[in-house]
């Protein structure tokens, strides 16, 4: 009797657990649907200052989800995304403005650029870590830029380059056009970086940031969570950066320096790190904050300043970790009815 009890009262605690579940999942839903519907009609209401604005977000979103990957999910203390974002920039631009590849190619070819370089600069992670890490990409990044300025014959040199007129079916394309194509190139990245991080590999990646000779004595291989995780990054950050050079229609070698790499980090410590939706809330707030201090001249650096502070001391687990815990049902996880990431 006391066996039937115990087997009892355990199935009734994993049907509550299930419960739990469907309910949050049920939640999950009803919000991407209403998402989906408010991010659809946005562009209705606004002006063309707001709509870059807006389009602006949309970049940056993409470039806090590739630089969490490595900074958040894998934990490795690598500042390359401006380095990625760059080499994106100036692929899909010299590819329209030298090859004559229409935008959606030059888009593409962008993101594989960025990831080719993604994977060549997790090489020395596989040897170094920490502050020597840090070091070796912000140098990666300076280089770059050395090369954008200085090799002339094929980067234009320190004036950058205007990209040539873009079309969409014979249309010129508008700043609404730019929001429903980078609307949907964000849609497909979110997703295939959530796939990959519910995937073994995104596991690997958490394994290999909470220690990494436990997850080797387990049988992961590490060597190859780590360039893949680097060139996932390059590929969702040089997407972005193809992105930013279709948005601006110009591409020079002062969008890529180290301003932008402390954007970056900021953008994802204040949304949350290892968290998709904390690289979102940090770039929608971090790239429209400044629209609204636009009128308060050098407040700007004031209030990111201490915003970073404050979030740092009070909520190390970012935006994305406030809303968790009052809303459970965003809370993300790797395992299939286990621990948070």
């Amino acid at each position: 009797m006391p066996e039937m009890a115990t087997a009892h009262a355990a199935s009734s605690a994993g049907g509550g657990v299930l419960a739990i579940e469907h309910r949050q999942h049920r939640q999950r839903l009803i919000a991407l649907a209403l998402l989906v519907i408010a991010l659809l009609v946005l562009p209705l209401g606004l002006n063309n200052y707001t709509q870059f604005v807006v389009n602006t977000m949309l970049v940056y979103c993409l470039v806090a989800l590739g630089f969490n990957v490595i900074i958040g999910y894998l934990g490795q203390l690598a500042f390359a995304s401006a380095a990625f974002f760059g080499v994106g920039a100036y692929a899909a631009g010299l590819s329209m403005a030298r090859l004559g590849l229409p935008f959606p190619a030059a888009i593409l070819v962008g993101a594989v650029s960025g990831a080719i370089v993604g994977g060549l600069v997790g090489l020395p992670a596989l040897r170094v870590r920490g502050h020597y890490l840090a070091i070796i990409t912000l140098a990666v990044g300076e280089l770059l830029r050395w090369c954008y300025v200085h090799m002339d014959s094929i980067t234009y040199g320190p004036g950058g380059f205007t990209l040539p007129p873009m079309h969409v079916m014979g249309l010129p394309l508008t700043d609404r056009t730019k929001y429903y194509i980078f609307l949907l190139c964000a849609a497909i990245a979110i997703g295939m970086t959530s796939m990959l991080l519910r995937s073994r590999f995104g596991r690997a990646f958490a394994a290999v940031r909470n220690n990494e000779q436990a997850a080797a004595s387990l049988g992961i291989a590490v060597r190859r969570a780590k360039v893949l995780a680097f060139a996932w990054s390059g590929l969702i950050v040089g997407l972005a950066g193809a992105l930013f050079a279709v948005l601006n229609g110009r591409v020079s070698p002062e969008s890529f320096g180290l301003a932008q790499v402390l954007f970056h980090f900021a953008i994802v410590m204040i949304g949350g790190l290892a968290s998709v939706l904390g690289s979102i809330l940090g770039a929608v707030l971090l790239t429209g904050a400044p629209e609204l201090l636009r009128n308060f001249p050098g407040s700007e650096e004031v209030v990111f300043s201490l915003l970073l502070i404050l979030v740092l001391f009070f909520l190390p687990r970012g935006l994305s970790g406030l809303l968790a815990d009052h809303f459970p049902f965003l809370r993300e996880r790797l395992y299939r009815g286990g621990r948070d990431a």
